[in-house]
């Protein structure tokens, strides 16, 4: 079975002129960051895009990407390719993955690229808010919530945008999964395919906690322990980071 932490996993988000896709909205901005071993390798991809339409007075409250910025700005079709062969054969990690993935498929479609147009048939796809939500039943999930949780610097997060959100969603993916909660670049001074330094090369850590007493599970709490993994790979469709961690490979 192939490691969990060898596999190579692009962390994604959006950002549109409005809601729903149904309406003829559109993406406007797409950053995406790509994590192996734990790590960010300093790849990325980050993209404001022309959307060929006003976006809605309350989309542009959220991000803060006004229609005169994005004059002269790229178009969908024109970064497709460069887009899909970044995220191709990748695990994306998105949070409320169908907002995103819908709104991705529909740009592929209306480019007439069809056999794009579904993007979980060319990337297995793990919805980080599907995960919080199981662990975290009846409490608040969206970003800053899990960021606040987790002990996430998100204090530069005033308005929300693509590369910096993938970059949060990076580090609440790895404290929620356990293990390495840093995404440290592979190496100091990483930089990314267009030459410039990526954006959160530096060490986020969690802090404020103190070493807690150590007390042994019991075999119904084992029991337990292990119908979750189940539980929690079947969701991801492949076995969690702990069994990853502690199974023997198969054959």
């Amino acid at each position: 079975m192939e490691q969990q932490q060898d596999k190579r996993f692009v962390v994604l988000d959006t950002e549109t002129t409005g809601m729903p896709v149904g309406e003829g909205h559109r993406i406007i901005e797409i950053g995406c960051v790509e994590v192996m071993g734990r790590r960010l390798t300093g790849r990325h991809f980050h993209v404001y895009l022309q959307p060929d339409r006003e976006s809605d007075e309350g989309a542009i409250n959220v991000h803060g990407i006004t229609d005169a910025f994005l004059i002269g700005k790229p178009r969908f079709a024109e970064v497709a390719d460069e887009f899909f062969e970044f995220i191709q054969g990748s695990t994306l990690v998105i949070h409320n993955a169908a907002f995103d993935v819908g709104f991705i498929n529909n740009e592929f479609a209306l480019i007439g690229q069809r056999d794009r147009a579904d993007i979980s048939q060319h990337c297995p796809i793990l919805d980080t808010l599907m995960m919080a939500r199981s662990r975290h039943p009846g409490q608040r999930n969206s970003l800053d919530a899990l960021c606040k949780r987790y002990g996430i610097d998100n204090s530069g997060r005033e308005l929300h945008g693509a590369l910096l959100d993938s970059e949060l969603l990076a580090d609440v993916y790895l404290a929620m999964t356990g293990g390495q909660t840093s995404l440290s670049l592979a190496a100091d001074g990483a930089v990314g395919e267009d030459g410039q330094a990526a954006r959160g090369s530096e060490i986020r850590r969690i802090t404020g906690r103190t070493p807690g007493r150590v007390i042994m599970a019991s075999e119904e709490e084992l029991q337990a322990h292990a119908e979750r993994l189940a539980a929690v790979a079947k969701s991801a469709g492949g076995p969690s980071m702990w069994q990853a961690l502690t199974e023997p490979a198969a054959g």
